[in-house]
């Protein structure tokens, strides 16, 4: 067996080789993660349950199976945590709202179901902006997750706990959601890997619903291995999810030793250079991305999208439109179980006509044509991810969803692969990040090419000193 020194750094893949060679056994490393988790929850507040009891019995479970030779794959034994709007049978979920203060599912949700069957070990539920849609907000029932870089500063949202939870290694994986951005914000915030997968490629039931049109589930990870590892667990049909596509089974984690020879690559210069100006140090750290990606030896040139402002009206539209329909009832008869930041970003969905409903999702479709045929020049566009550093947490603003897009929402209106990644470090030690995206269906390319910069440029290495 190995010591329980430095267990909560290893990454998926590390673990799991371990847990397969049986040089590292389930029920230790869930005891060191559990360690870790005391050690440092009290100044990051990224659970709102740790399922201490259930996790410690399916451990006890993992390590007899394996070591009867049913070892079921590389996540068998492997700690994680969902997002608390991942329903699960028997465990507490929220969402973060006083609306689900109680409720505890009696099955669970498609996604969950899929990482027990492959032998993965839930070990907490994550803390989250209210329903996925407001915070951070003072009249939650749980606290503003912070970030572990900085924990004055925010750890982005919507799924902040996810994110601040692989930060700190408290978990060497989590799922999040993400509907216009939540899972690749706050995992460019945190300094981790952040994949939102192909609309349709990872089924959605029994999560707690923001946008029906919108909303994805995925992996977050300290590197692109690890989510390409998650992302083969998820990815497959689900009966209960109307959105979901039947697919074969694949092997994400099997092509990414692959170079970038031979690859094209699409700068999508004019988000953060025209349509969402960003400072100069996220200008020159994507400058010096784009350089890594030449020297890997793709076809790197600038490519022009629509701009982020069209995305973004079509997605507002949209999703105003489908998360008021969600909680209309609850709205009107009791707004006053809701967040402030809640009430106010989505109250306003009430005002989106049928019609213009109906011409954005119109859109939209045009917009993924568009898409389409752009992308019959390229295997994948980059761009960056969200400026970087992470705000402090008193100053971040509620309006920001109305008054400027994000840099994420082109490839959420698109329903695309994207994922965040690190690509460097302000001088004061934060996190930045940059988003590689591709053809829908095509995720292991967008893996591909995310872990041969990953590599290449080195930033997943780094880790922040909290709790030492």
């Amino acid at each position: 067996m190995t010591t329980k020194v430095g267990l909560h750094d290893l990454t998926v893949a590390e673990a799991g080789r371990l847990i397969a060679a049986r040089r590292l056994s389930p029920v230790e490393y869930l005891d060191a993660l559990l360690g870790r988790i005391e050690a440092t929850e009290p100044s990051l507040h990224a659970f709102i349950t740790v399922v201490r009891d259930g996790a410690a019995a399916q451990a006890r479970d993992a390590e007899a199976e394996i070591a009867a030779g049913r070892r079921r794959g590389p996540l068998h034994g492997i700690p994680f945590g969902l997002k608390d709007n991942y329903e699960t049978a028997g465990v507490l979920t929220t969402g973060n709202s006083r609306l689900f203060a109680d409720h505890v599912p009696e099955a669970d949700s498609h996604a969950a179901r899929r990482l027990k069957e492959a032998g993965a070990i839930l070990l907490g539920k994550m803390a989250l902006d209210e329903l996925a849609h407001g915070g951070p907000s003072a009249d939650l029932p749980w606290p503003a997750v912070c970030n572990p870089w900085n924990t004055d500063c925010t750890a982005g949202g919507s799924s902040s706990g996810s994110a601040a939870a692989v930060a700190a290694r408290q978990l060497p994986f989590c799922l999040g959601t993400d509907t216009g951005g939540s899972i690749r914000s706050p995992a460019g915030l945190c300094g981790i890997v952040g994949y939102k997968p192909t609309y349709g490629l990872v089924g959605r039931s029994r999560v707690i619903p923001n946008s029906f049109t919108f909303d994805h589930c995925g992996p977050m990870t300290r590197t692109v291995e690890d989510a390409a590892i998650v992302l083969g667990a998820l990815a497959g049909h689900d009966p209960a999810d109307p959105s979901s596509v039947p697919t074969d089974p694949a092997d994400f984690a099997a092509g990414l030793p692959q170079d970038l020879k031979d690859m094209r690559i699409g700068v999508v210069r004019h988000f953060y250079e025209d349509d969402l100006p960003a400072p100069e140090h996220v200008r020159d750290t994507m400058n010096a991305a784009v350089a890594v990606f030449a020297d890997l030896g793709a076809a790197v040139e600038d490519v022009s999208l629509r701009p982020l402002d069209d995305y973004a009206a079509v997605k507002m539209t949209i999703q105003l439109a489908e998360i008021y329909s969600v909680w209309e009832e609850e709205l009107r008869d009791r707004p006053e179980v809701f967040g402030e930041v809640f009430r106010y970003r989505t109250l306003s969905g009430a005002l989106v006509r049928g019609v213009d409903y109906v011409q954005a999702q119109r859109q939209r479709r045009l917009m993924q044509q568009e898409y389409a045929a752009q992308m019959r020049n390229f295997d994948a566009v980059i761009t960056s991810g969200i400026y970087g550093p992470a705000p402090r947490i008193r100053k971040w603003d509620r309006k920001a969803k109305f008054s400027k897009p994000s840099i994420t929402v082109g490839f959420s209106t698109l329903g695309v692969p994207a994922v965040s990644l690190p690509c460097g470090f302000t001088d004061d030690g934060m996190p930045l990040a940059l988003q590689v995206a591709g053809k829908a269906f095509e995720d292991a390319t967008v893996l591909r090419v995310a872990h041969a910069y990953e590599r290449a440029a080195g930033w997943s290495g780094r880790r922040p000193h909290l709790g030492g």
